[in-house]
């Protein structure tokens, strides 16, 4: 039996980039908008796109995450930002290292530019993904795309709801003997819209607080 492959697309006024993210998704994806409290649309553009959307209240991209997790389909779920910044085609390798036996697939950016990732979310980066190879997760990156079973990926009971939930999701999903394979993507200029992360540095910074506090918690 062929596995489904569900898309989870966290989305707070994403409306300029989802479209061409939407039409670019690989034959046989689907995808569900995960809308954070958007202002700009984008709940009715991804319902006009055909894709399925749930709403999540509550702020944060781990509630949702979270909520996408839940409300999902697929027997595998990939979690991808809705910017444009990781071309959904990269998704093809991530499904085929999991369908080949890891169990949980993530992709390492690797800016095409590099104005693409600013100097202050480089380093943060850098000092995340040293803290959590040390909890012995062997990843360069935080995992903002990442590919799982839905049912194992819910099981990992991860609780953050803010920007620490792919760290916490990487230390559960390392401490329970889980094979995780990462793999280059390429980390394209936004399509639309601005970062709440990487965008400036009080963002980086309370990113990597929210992410650092995630690694030791978990």
């Amino acid at each position: 039996m062929t596995e489904t492959v569900e898309v989870v697309l966290p989305c707070l006024n994403e409306a300029e980039a989802l479209p061409a993210v939407l039409k670019a998704l690989p034959d046989g994806y689907s995808a569900l908008v995960v809308d954070n409290g958007s202002t700009d649309g984008t709940a009715e553009i991804a319902r006009g796109l055909g894709a399925r959307v749930v709403v999540e209240p509550r702020r944060g991209y781990g509630a949702a995450v979270h909520s996408g997790l839940a409300n999902a389909r697929g027997d595998l779920v990939a979690v991808l930002d809705a910017d444009g910044s990781i071309h959904p085609s990269e998704l093809l390798t991530l499904v085929r290292l999991v369908h080949d036996g890891a169990d949980l697939a993530v992709g390492r950016r690797v800016a095409t530019a590099r104005s693409v990732q600013p100097w202050h979310a480089r380093a943060g980066n850098a000092v995340l993904s040293a803290m959590l190879r040390r909890r012995g997760v062997p990843v360069h990156d935080i995992a903002s795309v990442r590919v799982g079973r839905r049912e194992r990926l819910l099981a990992l009971g991860v609780a953050d709801r803010a920007f620490g939930y792919p760290v916490e999701l990487l230390v559960r999903a390392a401490a329970a003997g889980w094979r995780i394979e990462e793999v280059d993507v390429a980390y394209l200029p936004r399509a639309g819209g601005k970062s709440k992360v990487s965008g400036s540095v009080l963002g980086t910074a309370r990113a990597v607080r929210d992410l650092g506090t995630a690694v030791l918690r978990a």
